[in-house]
């Protein structure tokens, strides 16, 4: 049995999924994999299932009706895990914009120096963002501004999706209280984490734009992430923090 699961959510990535599948299990440590896919039409979960047969009892499928949002495939998937004791529950893209190689990072992270959560970082030292235009770059790196200076929170990228939690985070976060859907969701697990005083320690990554597939950025949800970190931090005032 694996110590570590990583939560890889879909919606047509045939391009992207058998590669990631086996880039993933070709790493030195053992990591296992679940897809959530939300009804990909192009055959995502098809692919998925295929290679299930090679790689029994390492890789797992969720399949949801329809495009239901980032935030709930997740937690979703988060339920699964902590269902499944995995110690190490990870996060990441499908389309290769997280290098598969630093969950080795994360992991090292979490596992011996004693992170609760291991973030992936685009704004650290060390780190890069490639094949992104000036503009997106520019608006990315100035919402994780926008989102420190409301929040108080010392994470330099507060947006980033690869990251590392230890079970018990996850286990001590209600679940339930956690509202957005979009990249917000983002924002939202990393504020709750830091709001019960777990240890978040940032990664550098390079990040990559996807090369194959439709990327999922909208202008909606940057919205939401802008819009929805002040109705954030005001309910913050009125709820309790408190660690099981």
């Amino acid at each position: 049995m694996s110590d570590s699961i990583v939560i890889i959510p879909t919606y047509n990535e045939k391009e992207n999924i058998e590669k990631m599948i086996r880039k993933v299990f070709s790493l030195p440590h053992d990591f296992h994999l679940l897809i959530i896919d939300d009804g990909s039409p192009d055959g995502t979960a098809s692919i998925v299932k295929k290679l299930q047969h090679e790689f029994t009892g390492k890789l797992f499928l969720e399949e949801r009706n329809g495009k239901l949002g980032l935030g709930t495939a997740y937690i979703h998937s988060f339920r699964w895990a902590i269902a499944k004791k995995y110690d190490y529950i990870f996060e990441m893209d499908c389309d290769f914009s997280h290098n598969p190689d630093d969950l080795l990072k994360l992991y090292h992270a979490c596992a011996s120096q004693g992170a609760d959560v291991a973030v992936g970082s685009r704004y650290i030292k060390g780190a890069n963002v490639v094949n992104w235009p000036l503009g997106r770059i520019i608006m990315s790196y100035y919402a994780s501004v926008y989102v420190r200076i409301v929040t108080g929170m010392k994470v330099k990228d507060t947006t980033a999706g690869f990251k590392c939690y230890k079970r018990r985070v996850l286990e001590t976060i209600d679940l339930e209280q956690i509202k957005f859907i979009g990249y917000a969701f983002q924002i939202e697990m990393k504020f709750t984490a830091w709001k019960l005083d777990f240890r978040i320690v940032e990664v550098p990554i390079v990040f990559t734009d996807r090369t194959e597939g439709t990327s999922k950025m909208s202008k909606g949800i940057f919205k939401e992430a802008i819009m929805g970190v002040m109705q954030m931090k005001w309910k913050s005032f009125f709820r309790s923090y408190k660690k099981v």
